[in-house]
């Protein structure tokens, strides 16, 4: 992408044609693929072969772009040189933040979702938030050939929470550059899947996919100020898929924490994905059961455990055919605090079942107590130590830089805790 700039011979891409001796072009590289020759990311290109795209050839695995001609370089004939600042010109930056394709041609994730499978290996413009960015996972395949992989879940105003799978390294590099819950992105031509494992839609980078970031228009715009508000409220944070999903065998847990240890140990896998499972003896000392029941509760579909669309009421994960609709349930989702004598952990996960289990009482039966049994049961709960056990994982994105989840709470039996505190039930 560039601006011809007219106090230097440079040719505009718009002028290009295969007639022309030794062009110099400046632009901005907008798209780069892995590696197959040099190495170099640059920006001025001196001498370049300019060939007559075969666009059918061409355009099956590299961008679509306006112009019939593409630039050939040649190691021994070609230059590629980095531009200095004062060279380029503030226009030819400001094209970094305009899409390539129509702003207003995009899907959102919600008209992903809604359209289901008749999306499937299609090619797409998306418009969304970055709401988080995993780390790369390295694998070996069954040749003995390297590969890795980063996911990046978006979002937007009309889906919580998308995966967006990246292959190649310069893309995985491009997203670790991203800031969760301040980063709006335009993905042109992206491909989208039905993911059989996931039972849902997912977006995956290809060779043809250009990122633009933060882009200038109206709709990108909205969409950042709303992922700002929602960051700020706490709307974001609510718990994954993965979370809701995974079952643990309790007895294969026997790490035992106090509160300090566990952010000690946090910060010594600073950089790793591994979650930290364990035990740790605490108090409850947040539990806000006795405020509106709609911030604590939520609900869910039956097949896959999503939160539903509260407008439509309805998964729009399972829902791909409405004469196969999920039904839905509701499910606690509560935010507590844990303390001991060490310190406190901060708006840890409570949620679904492990939430029935610690309140004694279903969201049904939840539902019938009056304001006074509520408070009792908040005051109960919240002066009686208590058998945690809990997945840590590190989550840059949230305040806490935590993300805890409660895999069980049960009132401790008084022995077995005061061992844990005098150091004997320490593994």
């Amino acid at each position: 992408m560039a601006y011809s700039l007219s106090t230097h011979n440079f040719v505009a891409l718009s002028d290009l044609h295969p007639n022309l001796a030794r062009p110099s072009i400046i632009g901005v590289v907008i798209g780069k693929t892995d590696v197959k020759g040099f190495p170099d990311r640059k920006m001025t290109i001196e001498n370049p072969l300019v060939q007559t795209k075969e666009l059918e050839k061409e355009e099956k695995f590299n961008p679509t772009t306006p112009s019939c001609y593409k630039l050939l370089l040649s190691e021994t004939h070609s230059a590629v040189k980095i531009c200095c600042h004062y060279e380029v010109d503030t226009k030819l930056l400001s094209l970094l933040h305009l899409p390539v394709k129509d702003p207003q041609d995009y899907y959102s994730l919600g008209d992903i979702v809604a359209n289901g499978q008749s999306l499937d290996g299609r090619i797409i413009n998306v418009l969304a938030a970055v709401k988080s960015v995993g780390e790369p996972k390295y694998f070996t395949t069954s040749d003995k050939r390297k590969g890795q992989r980063c996911e990046v879940k978006l979002c937007d105003e009309t889906e919580s929470s998308f995966a967006m799978i990246c292959w190649d390294n310069e893309s995985i590099q491009l997203v670790q550059s991203w800031m969760p819950r301040e980063t709006v992105i335009f993905a042109s031509e992206l491909r989208i899947n039905f993911d059989k494992f996931r039972n849902c839609m997912t977006a995956t980078v290809i060779s043809k996919t250009i990122f633009t970031t933060n882009p200038d228009t109206p709709e990108a715009n909205i969409l950042f100020n709303f992922i700002k508000e929602s960051a700020a409220t706490g709307a974001l944070d609510d718990i994954t898929e993965d979370q809701l999903r995974e079952s643990i065998n309790l007895q294969t847990i026997v790490d035992i924490y106090t509160v300090e240890q566990l952010k000690v140990k946090a910060l010594q896998n600073e950089g790793k994905p591994e979650p930290v499972y364990g035990i740790i003896y605490a108090y409850i000392s947040t539990l806000n059961i006795d405020t509106d029941t709609s911030k604590i509760i939520r609900n869910r579909c039956s097949g896959c455990h999503y939160v539903v669309n509260e407008m439509s009421n309805t998964c729009t994960f399972c829902n791909d055919n409405t004469s196969d609709a999920k039904s839905v349930f509701t499910s606690f989702d509560l935010l507590v605090d844990l303390t001991d004598h060490t310190g406190t952990l901060r708006s840890c996960n409570l949620s679904d079942v492990v939430a029935e289990e610690t309140l004694s009482c279903t969201v049904h039966e939840f539902l019938t107590l009056t304001e006074e049994q509520k408070t009792a049961l908040k005051w109960y709960l919240l002066l009686e130590r208590s058998k945690i056990y809990f997945k840590l994982v590190l989550s840059p994105s949230l305040r806490t830089g935590l993300r805890v989840n409660l895999l069980s709470c049960r009132l401790a039996d008084p022995v077995e805790a005061s061992q844990s505190l005098s150091g004997k039930g320490r593994k």
